[in-house]
This record gives structure tokens, sequence and C-alpha cells, in this order.
């Protein structure tokens, strides 16, 4: 129960950090650089074959056990459950719940937009939350999409406002549950997570019922995407870790990109 539990409040933070682009591949396009300004080689899913680190990565042993247990958690745990959601969820209900996540999370994305000194896009994000809290009910549907200026802004967050700022990756990191990440993209999370307004809802109310239901429901919804771009990142992979670490990496470098 303890590590369910444990589970459950990390979640909040996956929630924050999930997004809807297509999963990362392990791969890097020709002459790309990443934020620290090392140039890396395309045409193979282990880059560190070309001897290019693409960040440093000084916890290495740890991360690798941490990376495991994660290993054992999503199969043994969080697949499952993964699975059961989709098998037992109507899309449509689905698909609703997701809307609502991703509309109430405007606060990172306005937030961020303004940070990172893009305010036509902050204020395209809010009358996007207008638009799809009113006409969508709540954020149940995307009435935003049909749109053109709204239908497609690429969502903002902290970790991708560091990187604009020219604050570097720092030391790769595997979280547990939470998976790779980097020091300037955990401080990032946790912005991203005093933004939401998930987490508001949780310390204003209290309570177990609460405490437990929202994240629990934040957790459900976005674990099939998740599981997704973990096993994108990882199938067939001949060192996982390595393939997830520079998927990562290139994932978080096209984001700041963006």
């Amino acid at each position: 129960m303890a590590l369910l539990t444990g589970i459950v409040t990390a979640s909040l933070l996956i929630g924050c950090a999930a997004k809807k682009e297509t999963p990362p591949t392990a791969s890097a396009s020709v002459g790309h650089k990443t934020s620290d300004g090392k140039s890396v080689k395309s045409g193979d899913d282990d880059l560190e074959e070309y001897g290019v680190l693409l960040i440093p990565d000084p916890l290495e042993p740890l991360n690798r056990a941490t990376f495991t247990l994660n290993h054992g958690i999503y199969v043994i745990l969080l697949r499952p459950i993964s699975k059961g959601y989709t098998t037992v969820v109507p899309k449509l209900v689905r698909t609703g719940v997701h809307n609502a996540y991703e509309n109430v999370k405007f606060p990172i994305r306005f937030v961020n937009d303004t940070l990172q000194g893009k305010f036509d896009r902050a204020g395209l994000e809010t009358g996007k939350f207008l638009v799809n809290s009113v006409v969508g009910i709540g954020g149940l549907g995307r009435p935003s999409d049909h749109i053109p200026a709204m239908a497609d802004i690429p969502a903002g967050n902290t970790g991708q406002t560091f990187a604009k700022w020219g604050i570097p990756h720092g030391a790769y990191l595997v979280l547990p549950v939470l998976g790779p990440s980097s020091v300037r993209d955990t401080v990032g999370l946790a912005g991203d997570y005093a933004l939401n307004p998930v987490s508001w809802v949780t310390i204003l109310f209290g309570g177990y019922a609460w405490t437990l239901a929202i994240p629990s429901v934040n957790t459900l919804r976005s674990l099939p995407v998740q599981m997704d771009i973990y096993d994108a990142a990882t199938k067939d992979a001949i060192d996982p870790y390595v393939a997830a670490r520079s998927a990562y990496v290139q994932f978080r470098e096209e984001d700041a990109a963006k």
C-alpha cells in the first residue's frame, strides 16, 4: 500500500510532464546539438558508439539500478493497470478525462510561455483555455482543435523554460517511477507541479479522498501514453538503459526548440 501511495503521489508529476507528442525514438538528426552545445551523429540507436555522451551521467550505477526497479514496476503493476483502464473505460470517456486534465494545466503553459517571452503564444493559450472551458464544457471537449491558430500550440513547461534561458541539463537522473530526467528537468517538474491546479486541489481541500482520488485519475489517464513512450524508446534495444537515456535527451532537445 505504501508503494502504491508513492506511485500515486509521483503520478502528479507524470501528469504535469505528459505531452501530446508522438513517442520519441533513440535516433538523432545529423548535426543536432544538445543544449550543452555537444554535437551528435545520426544513424544508430546507441549514440554512444560514436563516443558522444549526450548528457553527463556520473550516477550511472545508481541510475541503472533505479531503471531496473522502474522496469519491474512498469511490467508488474503499471502496465496491467494501463491495459485494464483502456479495456474497461470507453474511449469517449478516456478522451474526455484526458482533455479535462490537459485543459486545467493551462497555468503551466501560460506562465512558461510568458517567462520565455512568447506573449503571442500565451495569448493563444488563454483563448484556447476559455474556448475549451466554455464551449467544451469544462474542457471535456476540444473545440479549439477546429480553430487553426489554436489547434497545435506547443505546450510550454518549466524545464523547457530553463533550457531557453541557457541552463544546461546537469547530471542525468533516473527518478523512481517517473523515469528519465536531469537535474534541470527535475527542478522543472517541481515547477510544473506547483503550477498545476490538480496540485492545488489536493493541498487546499486535503483529506484522504481528495489526495488519493484526483491524482489516481490523473495517473490512469496518462499511463497509456507513458507506457507507449517507454516501449518505443526501449523495445528491441541492445541496452535499454542507453536507449532510454538517448531518447530522453533527444526528446527534451526537440521540446526546447519549440
